[in-house]
C-alpha cells in the first residue's frame, strides 16, 4: 500500500472536491473537505519521512514506464513543498466554516469547498509530477479556481482583482505552455528527468533559448516577481478573508518551486546562470523588488493590503536568494518558502479573525483591539515578530542565511539593504501593534469578543510553529540546506 502513496495524496483532494459539489448541506461538505485534506497531510508526511535524507520516490502513474508515461517523482524538497501545501491548507480550511458564515449563504459553502479543494488538489500535482506538460495542466487549475475563490469577496472590487490576475495569470501560463513546447519540439520528450539529460546537448539551440526566455516571463508572472507583481495586492485584500490566508501560504510558494525545479533541474544551474547569466536579472528586480513593496507597505492604512505589499517583498527574498547562486542563497530561498508561508498564512488567519468581529481591517477600526480580542492579538503579535526576523521566530533562521549569502559574495551593500528592509517591517507591522495596545477602542467597538475556537485555534497552531520552527530547524533549514547542496551539485 505505501508505494501507492503519491498516487493517494492527490486523489483524496481530487475526489473530495466533486462529493463536497453534490452536498447541498455545507456542514456536512466542510466535514468531507476536512477530512480528505488532513488525511492527505498524513500521507505527505509518510512521503516527508521515506524520502528523508536525500532518497527519491519514483512512480508510475497506470505502470507506464517514463519518458513514455508520466512520472510522479518525489525527492526531499517535493516533500517539503508538498507538507506546506497539505498542512497550511488543512488548518486554514479548518477555519473556514466559521469564516465563511458572514459572507456568504450556507447553501453556496459546499461549492467554495469544492473550489478549494480543487486548488489544493492543483497546487499538489504541480508539486509532485515529473512531467512538463502536467505542470501546465495543474498550474491552469490551481490559477482558475483561484480566480473563483477571489472572485468570491464580498467587496465588488474582488471581481476586478479576479479578473486581473486572470489576465496576468493567463499571459503568464501561455508563455510557460510555449516553452514547454518549445522545449518537446527539440528534445521530444516531456518527461523532466528526461529532459534534464536531453537539454545540455542543445544549450546553444536559439529554440532552447526562446523557451528559457519564454519560462523566466511566465514564472515570474506566477511568482509575482517585480515589477510583475501588481496582480498580488488587490488580489489578497479583496480575496475572502481565511481565503487569502490559503492562497498567501501555497500558490506563490508552488510556482517558486516550479521556478527552482526548472532552473535549477531541468534547464540546469550551467545554462541557466552561467550561459543564459539569470542572476544578472533576478538580483536587480529582487532588490528593487523588497525596497519598494516594503516602502509601501510602510504607508498602507488597510491592514490586509499592508501584509498583501509585504508578501511582495518577501518574495523578493526569497527570488534574490536564487540570484545569489550559492549554497546560504538557495538555502534561505527554500527555507523562507516555509517560513514565509507558515507566518504568512496565520497573519492574515489572525486578521480575518480581528475582522470576523469588527467588519473592517482599517488600521482605525482595529484600535484596541488587543484588549477585545487579546487572544487573537497575542497571536498576532507572535507572527508579526516572526515576519520582522526577530531571534527564536522562524523568519530570522531563512533572513539569517540570506544575509550571510550576500556576506559570503562580499555584497556588504546588499547585506545592508536587506538590514534595511527587515527595519520597515519593524516600522509597519509596529503600526498594528500600536493601534491594537495604545490606541483607545472605539465605542462602537466596545462589546466585541474573541472569535470562535474554530477560528482562533488554527491562529495559534501557526504562531506556535512559528516559535518552534524558530528552535528546531532540521525540517527548515537543515532539509534545505541538503537540498541547496545536491541543486547546486548536480544541477551544473
Amino acid at each position: 500500500m505505501t508505494h501507492q502513496l503519491p498516487a493517494i495524496v492527490l486523489l483524496l483532494t481530487l475526489l473530495a472536491a466533486p462529493l463536497c459539489s453534490m452536498m447541498r448541506n455545507g456542514e456536512q461538505a466542510w466535514k468531507v473537505a476536512v477530512s480528505a485534506a488532513w488525511m492527505s497531510v498524513i500521507v505527505a508526511f509518510a512521503l516527508l519521512h521515506q524520502v528523508w535524507g536525500g532518497y527519491e520516490i519514483s512512480y508510475q502513474m497506470g505502470g507506464w514506464p517514463p519518458p513514455w508515461g508520466i512520472e510522479v517523482r518525489i525527492d526531499e524538497l517535493t516533500a517539503l513543498v508538498l507538507a506546506l501545501v497539505t498542512l497550511f491548507g488543512s488548518i486554514v480550511l479548518s477555519a473556514l466554516r466559521e469564516s465563511l458564515r458572514p459572507i456568504m449563504r450556507k447553501h453556496r459553502h459546499s461549492l467554495y469547498y469544492t473550489t478549494f479543494l480543487l486548488c489544493m488538489a492543483s497546487l499538489i500535482g504541480i508539486t509532485i509530477t515529473g512531467d512538463a506538460f502536467n505542470v501546465f495542466v495543474f498550474l491552469e487549475i490551481s490559477s482558475l479556481s483561484t480566480y473563483a475563490l477571489i472572485a468570491r469577496g464580498r467587496d465588488r472590487r474582488a471581481l476586478t482583482a479576479s479578473f486581473r490576475y486572470l489576465i496576468m495569470g493567463t499571459i503568464g501560463a501561455t508563455f510557460i505552455l510555449i516553452a514547454i513546447g518549445f522545449m518537446y519540439m527539440v528534445t521530444g520528450t516531456l518527461n523532466m528527468a528526461d529532459l534534464a539529460e536531453r537539454l545540455p546537448a542543445h544549450a546553444d539551440n536559439r529554440v532552447i533559448q526562446a523557451s528559457f526566455a519564454f519560462f523566466t516571463i511566465g514564472i515570474a508572472l506566477k511568482v509575482a516577481v517585480f515589477p510583475l507583481h501588481y496582480w498580488l495586492p488587490n488580489s489578497y485584500t479583496y480575496a475572502p478573508k481565511a481565503t487569502t490566508a490559503f492562497l498567501a501560504a501555497t500558490a506563490t510558494k508552488v510556482s517558486l518551486y516550479v521556478m527552482i525545479r526548472f532552473f535549477f533541474d531541468v534547464y540546469g544551474v550551467e545554462f541557466s546562470f552561467n550561459q543564459m547569466q539569470l542572476d544578472k536579472l533576478l538580483v536587480p528586480l529582487s532588490i528593487a523588488g523588497f525596497l519598494i513593496a516594503s516602502l509601501t507597505a510602510t504607508v498602507q492604512t488597510d491592514v490586509k493590503r499592508l501584509l498583501a505589499w509585504s508578501s511582495v517583498a518577501q518574495l523578493s527574498y526569497m527570488v534574490l536568494g536564487l540570484g545569489l547562486l550559492n549554497v546560504d542563497g538557495l538555502t534561505a530561498s527554500i527555507a523562507h518558502m516555509f517560513n514565509h508561508a507558515m507566518i504568512k498564512a496565520g497573519l492574515f488567519l489572525a486578521l480575518a479573525a480581528m475582522i470576523y468581529r469588527v467588519e473592517s481591517s482599517q488600521l482605525d477600526d482595529l484600535a484596541g483591539i488587543g484588549r477585545t480580542m487579546p487572544y487573537t492579538t497575542a497571536a498576532f503579535v507572535i507572527l508579526g515578530l516572526g515576519l520582522v526576523g526577530v531571534p527564536l521566530t522562524a523568519g530570522f533562521i531563512s533572513k539569517w542565511y540570506l544575509i550571510s549569502a550576500a556576506l559570503e559574495k562580499e555584497w556588504l551593500v546588499l547585506a545592508a539593504l536587506l538590514i534595511a528592509s527587515s527595519l520597515m517591517a519593524v516600522v509597519y507591522i509596529g503600526k498594528v501593534i500600536d493601534a491594537a495596545y495604545f490606541k483607545p477602542v472605539p465605542a462602537s467597538h466596545a462589546n466585541v469578543k474573541e472569535v470562535p475556537a474554530l477560528i482562533l485555534v488554527p491562529c495559534w497552531v501557526f504562531a506556535l510553529l512559528t516559535l518552534y520552527f524558530g528552535i528546531d530547524t532540521r525540517l527548515t533549514a537543515g532539509l534545505a540546506g541538503r537540498v541547496a547542496q545536491t541543486l547546486l551539485g548536480a544541477g551544473s
